[in-house]
């Protein structure tokens, strides 16, 4: 059968080197997944990887479609090879060498493709994720409350929130459930009872996982994305009905993030959305990944927002643009506090010497709010 071959088959030569699929996962094994993140192998392209935040070529010809379609046959379970072409889209995952592989595969103009990202198999400890105060601390003690981390794809929503529950899994006698699309890090409960459930394979959806969670007894919540109306409502639900609620969302700040919520919600619904969520909310972390200064990886750079009742007021009145000011001022680090700008956080990290001045004025919201940052450091 075409696009039917071993793991161990060399399919791609690069110069003078010949390279199977497993020699391609075992670069992420050898260098990390904190350095090379992902790798696409798509039709018409040679394979490509991204490495400390940008993409690399291999040096070598175009890939051609059976090639592409023979690494997806290796790594998607059978299911979801037979809804490939009918859905013309799947996820996946695939552990290897102490690592696990998130996978989607997909079809453009070009033919099969496949977005293949590593991560770590084991949550990361929260100390090592770069929070840049001691945030961390106030959110694992909640007993109730949304915790929202977003960011642009990429940016390391995943690897926060799991940190997060690996700690409250670890120190905390509390019934954990996770919704997640694909899972991606196993959590382990010393002291935790801990459910992990797949969208797709052991639940159709968010809003139906969470439906049935509240069912469930939990403590705490995961749920992967907040992809709609309909698994935003849940999940307001949840965080508002006394659990601690964790999600993500794609969007690049936190009054960003409160507009995307409140945009779901058209219409009359939309006060009562502001409601709930300023009575819900508890923390929103937006974050990006930015490349260290010495080449070795990339770091997370934050933004922080803490739901006190200055905010939620603001949020109930639906004044989002007041927001950015509370960002700048109320940056003590205690617990009524502890908020700030992403562009305090990048100023920081250069200030350290952990990145360059270039590299947080490309990653940065407001470069002019950016540059005060910098002169008063």
């Amino acid at each position: 059968m075409p696009g039917t071959f071993a793991f161990e088959t060399k399919i791609y030569t690069a110069g003078t080197e010949h390279y199977s699929l497993q020699d391609m996962l075992e670069h992420f094994v050898e260098q990390g997944p904190n350095r090379v993140s992902d790798l696409h192998l798509k039709t018409g392209y040679p394979p490509t990887f991204r490495v400390d935040g940008l993409l690399r070529r291999m040096e070598g010809p175009a890939l051609a479609p059976d090639t592409v379609e023979g690494c997806i046959r290796l790594l998607l379970p059978e299911p979801r090879l037979r809804v490939l072409p009918e859905q013309r889209a799947v996820d996946g995952s695939y552990p290897y060498g102490g690592l696990l592989f998130r996978l989607n595969a997909f079809y453009d103009k070009d033919g099969p493709a496949l977005a293949i990202r590593a991560l770590a198999a084991d949550p990361w400890p929260v100390p090592d994720i770069g929070f840049p105060n001691d945030v961390w601390h106030d959110i694992i003690a909640r007993r109730f409350g949304l915790v929202l981390v977003t960011g642009i794809a990429g940016a390391g929503k995943s690897t926060t929130v799991a940190a997060l529950l690996a700690l409250i899994a670890a120190e905390q006698p509390c019934r954990i459930i996770t919704l997640e699309d694909p899972i991606e890090y196993r959590i382990q409960g010393a002291k935790a009872l801990v459910s992990q459930r797949e969208v797709g394979r052991d639940v159709p959806d968010f809003a139906r996982g969470v439906h049935d969670a509240l069912r469930e007894d939990p403590d705490v919540i995961f749920v992967g994305e907040m992809r709609d109306s309909d698994s935003a409502a849940w999940t307001l639900t949840a965080a508002e009905t006394g659990h601690l609620v964790f999600s993500t969302l794609h969007t690049r700040d936190a009054c960003g993030t409160i507009t995307r919520i409140l945009d779901m919600f058209p219409g009359a619904r939309r006060e009562e959305t502001a409601n709930q969520l300023a009575l819900a909310l508890s923390h929103i972390i937006s974050q990006k990944l930015v490349a260290r200064a010495d080449g070795q990886g990339r770091v997370a750079a934050m933004e922080i927002l803490n739901n006190s009742r200055a905010i939620a007021n603001v949020i109930r009145n639906q004044k989002i643009e007041q927001i950015s000011s509370f960002l700048q001022t109320r940056t003590k680090d205690i617990s009524e506090e502890r908020m700030t700008t992403l562009e305090h956080s990048l100023a920081q990290l250069v200030a350290q010497g952990v990145i360059t001045s270039t590299e947080a004025d490309r990653w940065a919201n407001d470069r002019g709010m950016l540059t005060q940052e910098l002169g008063s450091i």
